[in-house]
């Protein structure tokens, strides 16, 4: 598939737009397009007075708003407002479209510190002959880009679609490949493409005269102390949450997406308190051992008097959906619970809900993942003498063999072998290809062409870029970039694009993200417990089975059933048979992955075997070759 042309280039038009729209389709009748187009032909632009300034389109994820006016084109795809105003504006309202065309002629890209929403905005702007493009503060709507050899701008919310165009570089990038299988998806600025790249969080991308300069246009601040009692910042934390579940609905028939743990059922409980409790909530099962989370989905459920439809995902939903999902992905994808996901969005759609609310942010935000407190006991080490750790603990633990009788001192070795590593490199200690020799699992070709440290590298310069020191607050800062915006949300975001539903996230709304950042991090992780504020904002609002519940979310129980499920195996093994035949990994590494998944840890081994299935797959899908 490839992108229509406008025409050449020139003052009037300085940038060649393709794929705007969120569907991912490339089509001249876009309303980009036709806005670019009708200004190009008559060479000046409508007025902003009256509807015929305006043009409105709805896609299956998104409203997406197109204004005309003297020397701008403008358009906003996904929820967008001004900061302090309640509600989103309305992408189907010309004086609406209209204030937020003039605030753009006036201010340029200073507008976008007063946007709050989860969106993209394509602004081609002939007053100062220059087209700029930003995304929303947390990323949820993804932004693909590049520059072809004649030097013009194509974007698009797809990287597959990006790298169509017939004038980039599309080739497969084999660093990209390497990341994936280190990070299970490709993160930001990178993409599958040798010629295109993303857009991170809150990252604004200027073209002029054939140039590009990407910045990010908002930080957080975020607080060393607590500004009022716990008292008063749980009361605000109620009534943030409770305008944001409010703004998500926005007259839509809405559902949620209920795991049992705190986000879900804090999502669930502000919709039935708004007046929503005859909206469904949609929660499933595993039968599998450690997985089935299902009771807890049912408690909340039952405390705010909510219809439950629960259902159990099996295994033949993972061999009916396997294909479907690599290739509705713009990249390698190998986080294995999207499916589980396009599964409740399926039988959400099939009863007539338009949208479903998640829960996801809410970890990210108050200091819910395990990581956060293992973290923090591993700082407490760099709290002791420098030469203390130097001349005495490490000579002594890790420069000789003690006697393995002596009770604990392989635990005391193992903690300060994991300590001395710097942050945030340190959280990385137990990736499978930190942990296992690079050579025995890639093709030498292969490796000759990549750099096993960038993942590192892109984990260090976003650490390094928090604007806090903190140890909590920087690793938050770090998951709002890898886990939401690379991860999490994209996850989500695509399967609900597959079931044909929208997909909204109250946790993740701006005044709930910079409340947040005012509270100090010993509010978020006290010593060894997780999200300390939010459990107690929440104790009388949630049951207290859900409270004290440990996080688990929608795992997918993958690497347990691939042992015990044939037609789950036949189709597996089918794909790594053939990811054998290109030049990416080893033959022999994927004979051993096979062997130790078998008679070791399922889920372990289980996580690498569908990471590289899931590759193949997505090659196969999308008919690429390295």
């Amino acid at each position: 598939m490839h992108s229509e042309a406008l025409g050449p280039a020139h003052r009037g038009r300085p940038a060649l737009i393709a794929g705007v729209l969120p569907s991912g389709r490339l089509t001249a009748s876009s309303a980009l397009f036709q806005a670019v187009d009708t200004a190009e032909q008559s060479e000046r632009f409508k007025s902003l007075s009256g509807a015929a300034g305006a043009r409105v389109y709805h896609t299956r994820t998104a409203n997406v708003g197109v204004c005309v006016g003297p020397g701008i084109a403008l358009l906003v795809a996904g929820t967008v407002r001004f900061r302090g105003d309640p509600d989103w504006l309305a992408l189907n309202d010309p004086e609406r479209l209209q204030v937020l065309a003039q605030a753009w002629i006036r201010e340029s890209s200073a507008t976008l510190e007063r946007l709050q929403g989860m969106f993209l905005l394509i602004a081609i702007d002939e007053n100062r002959g220059e087209t700029i493009v930003a995304v929303d503060r947390i990323g949820a709507v993804p932004l693909c880009y590049g520059l072809t050899r004649d030097k013009q701008l194509v974007i698009a919310t797809k990287a597959t679609v990006a790298g169509s165009h017939p004038l980039l570089d599309s080739r497969l990038a084999a660093q990209a490949l390497y990341n994936y299988a280190h990070f299970h998806m490709i993160p930001s600025p990178g993409t599958v493409f040798t010629g295109v790249s993303k857009l991170e969080p809150a990252q604004v991308l200027r073209y002029r005269d054939g140039r590009l300069d990407v910045r990010h246009y908002w930080q957080p601040q975020f607080a060393q102390r607590a500004t009022g009692t716990l008292r008063e910042n749980s009361e605000r934390l109620l009534a943030t949450l409770q305008s944001s579940v409010r703004r998500a609905v926005n007259g839509t028939a809405t559902g949620t997406f209920l795991s049992g743990g705190i986000d879900s059922s804090t999502v669930t409980g502000m919709l039935a308190r708004l007046g929503g409790s005859k909206a469904p909530a949609y929660s499933m099962g595993f039968r599998a051992d450690g997985y089935d989370e299902a009771r807890y989905a049912q408690i909340s459920a039952k405390h705010f008097g909510v219809p439950l439809r629960q259902f159990y995902v099996e295994p033949q939903d993972i061999q009916r959906e396997l294909m479907a999902v690599a290739g509705t992905f713009d990249e390698p994808f190998g986080n294995s619970s999207a499916i589980p996901t396009l599964v409740c969005a399926q039988r959400a759609k099939s009863e007539g809900v338009e949208c479903l609310l998640a829960g996801d942010g809410g970890d990210e935000l108050f200091g819910g993942n395990t990581r956060y407190a293992r973290q923090k006991v591993f700082e407490v080490y760099h709290s002791l003498p420098a030469w203390s750790r130097a001349h005495f603990l490490e000579p002594l633990l890790l420069g000789r063999r003690l006697v393995p009788a002596i009770p604990g001192v392989s635990k005391i070795a193992s903690y300060v072998e994991q300590a001395r590593m710097p942050m945030p490199e340190r959280t990385e200690s137990y990736n499978f290809l930190v942990r296992t020799p690079l050579d025995s699992i890639f093709d030498p070709g292969f490796l000759r062409v990549i750099d096993p440290q960038q993942p590192f590298e892109l984990l260090r310069t976003r650490y390094a870029a928090a604007p806090t020191r903190s140890l909590v607050d920087r690793m938050l800062f770090l998951d709002w970039k890898f886990t939401l915006a690379d991860n999490d949300l994209r996850k989500v975001g695509r399967m609900c694009e597959l079931a044909g539903i929208e997909v909204r996230y109250p946790w993740l709304d701006d005044d709930v993200i910079e409340l947040s950042a005012t509270l100090p991090a010993d509010w978020k992780v006290r010593g060894q417990t997780l999200r300390y504020f939010a459990k107690r904002a929440l104790t009388d609002f949630l049951p207290d089975a859900v409270i004290r519940k440990p996080k688990h979310g929608f795992g997918l129980p993958f690497g347990e059933w691939l042992k015990t499920s044939p037609g789950l195996q036949e189709q597996v093994y089918a794909l790594l048979e053939m990811l054998k035949r290109r030049s990416i990994v080893r033959p022999l590494f994927i004979d051993d992955l096979i062997q130790h998944h078998r008679a070791g840890h399922a889920a372990y081994f289980g996580t690498m075997v569908w990471v590289f299935a899931m590759l193949e797959a997505w090659l196969q899908a999308h008919r690429l070759e390295l």
